[in-house]
């Protein structure tokens, strides 16, 4: 029986390994450096990740703008560059479904994080901020 990836995970799933473990690392080599930071650092760090666009968002704004191009062309030039809106068309419904299209990899190897890994980091900043304030109570 064909089942479809939990949201969550569908991105990670259809990513290698390596990127996942080298994404990871990256993000924990950040918060390490962060701990020894200030609390206006890790403000700083927040706001920065309140502006990071994450997979779906750039998976999203390309295929729309593949798709009025080929709209567009397809008006204008000739009627087989309607094929690009097909095509895009069909490769944002298999990631909406699977978790997978033709520029995942290359997003992923270039440090683009889903929503989940971005939350995760911003959770631990906040844990690492929440830390500070009950050590300064204490």
């Amino acid at each position: 029986m064909f089942s479809l990836p939990p949201t969550a995970q569908r991105v990670a799933r259809n990513t290698s390994q390596t990127t996942n473990r080298h994404l990871a690392a990256k993000t924990a080599k950040r918060l390490m450096k962060l701990s020894l930071e200030d609390t206006q650092a890790m403000k700083n760090r927040i706001r920065q990740l309140d502006q990071e666009w994450d997979t779906e968002r750039i998976l999203e704004t390309e295929a729309a703008g593949l798709i009025l191009l080929g709209l567009g062309l397809g008006a204008t030039i000739h009627k087989r560059w309607y094929l690009l809106s097909g095509i895009t068309a069909g490769f944002l419904m298999q990631h909406a479904l699977q978790g997978w299209c033709p520029t995942l990899p290359f997003l992923r190897s270039m440090g683009v994080r889903t929503a989940q890994e971005i939350e995760a980091e911003r959770a631990n900043i906040q844990a690492m901020m929440a830390q500070r304030i009950g050590d300064e109570w204490n």
